[in-house]
């Protein structure tokens, strides 16, 4: 639903990859990421981040990056392409 409850529902359990959202109410998806990523400091877990997002340019991929996602996907997408990053990061 928002950034928010990403962050929250992050911290009650492991996820073996995130597809995250970058435009949501009240946290987007960049801070979100950051947020996580503070978290991960320290401990020996990264866990891996997609960003899904209708923004297509080139300098909205670079925000994505820089927040700390690992792969980016624009909308609207091939299900086969998405599938192909998840293989990508999980296996």
């Amino acid at each position: 639903n928002h950034g928010k409850e990403a962050l929250d529902k992050f911290g009650q359990m492991k996820f073996d990859i995130i597809l995250m959202d970058v435009q949501m109410p009240v946290m987007d998806g960049l801070k979100a990421t950051q947020k996580i990523r503070e978290y991960e400091q320290g401990t020996d877990t990264r866990t891996p981040i997609i960003a899904v997002t209708a923004n297509a340019f080139p300098e909205d991929k670079e925000k994505c990056l820089s927040a700390g996602m690992d792969d980016y996907i624009s909308k609207p997408f091939q299900p086969q392409d998405l599938i192909d990053k998840i293989k990508k990061w999980v296996e």
